[in-house]
């Protein structure tokens, strides 16, 4: 038995979803810092030292300390922890998607093509797809109204409402930055997902994200999906999985808080701890 679930009970629905978060924070528990070298593994304390310790400048300030270092490694640790909690949960909502509406995996993915700078093509892609003709005949009927009914709440005009064929999804932990390029990128990606007939929507798990964002996706006619457990299920994730997917997500993370936040001590003690 792992460290992280030891002594805890877990029911076989939540364990593959459990298993595919894991599996993407404890990368986190390797991380080190690159210092600008282009390493893929990272540098050890020893190369750090020897590294900053051969700069004269960096010498005279003391930064080639093991402060420095435990300093950096925290920083750049945590940024990965946010990072891979985020694809975890991609992964998770792909799943989910897949097993409560009976889609196939290559129907729970969506991608399309732009001009590349050479001559293939670059391929770009969003966390999930739900096409509305391949739903399973028990939750088509709660898709298509969900869909339709989110569509009203964009203000879409009735014959684009009509002619919408899925929904296409963009899964965070969180959006705490005003990276201007992201957003530029996601609104191409919403222009191109219209294109295709498909609703846009961003699905948040917490509730982290800034106005002026928010207020730019939304003018961009994406549907805005955030992590409140109140609201309705066209502006909380978590009411749009139980009332229309038919899982109850909030519940799946409740239930195995215990377990993640071993995982997520036992992560950070190593960061901040061990060279």
């Amino acid at each position: 038995m792992n460290r992280e679930t030891e002594g805890l009970e877990i029911s076989d629905q939540d364990q593959p979803y459990l298993d595919l978060l894991l599996k993407a924070i404890r990368i986190c528990a390797e991380y080190r810092p690159k210092f600008g070298q282009g390493s893929q593994a990272g540098l050890t304390l020893d190369q750090f030292t020897q590294l900053y310790g051969a700069d004269p400048f960096y010498s005279w300030f003391g930064f080639d300390s093991p402060l420095v270092y435990a300093a950096h490694r925290a920083a750049g640790g945590m940024t990965s922890v946010y990072r891979q909690v985020g694809i975890g949960c991609q992964w998770v909502f792909n799943r989910i998607l897949r097993d409560m509406l009976g889609l196939s995996e290559t129907e729970a993915h969506w991608s399309y093509s732009i001009p590349g700078a050479g001559v293939k093509d670059r391929a770009l892609s969003l966390d999930a797809r739900i096409p509305l003709d391949a739903v399973s005949q028990s939750r088509r009927d709660t898709v298509a109204e969900w869909l339709r009914g989110a569509a009203f709440t964009l203000g879409l005009e009735l014959d684009s409402i009509d002619a919408l064929r899925g929904a296409v999804f963009e899964v965070r932990q969180g959006y705490k930055s005003k990276d201007a390029k992201r957003q530029n990128a996601d609104i191409a990606n919403a222009a191109n997902a219209y294109a295709a007939q498909y609703l846009p929507v961003v699905a948040l798990l917490s509730t982290q994200i800034d106005n002026d964002v928010a207020l730019r996706y939304r003018r961009a006619r994406w549907l805005l999906l955030t992590g409140t457990i109140n609201g309705s299920a066209f502006d909380s994730t978590y009411l749009f999985f139980r009332d229309i997917i038919g899982y109850d997500l909030a519940g799946f993370f409740a239930r195995n808080a215990p377990i993640l936040r071993r995982e997520i001590t036992f992560i950070l003690e190593k960061l901040l701890g061990e060279a």
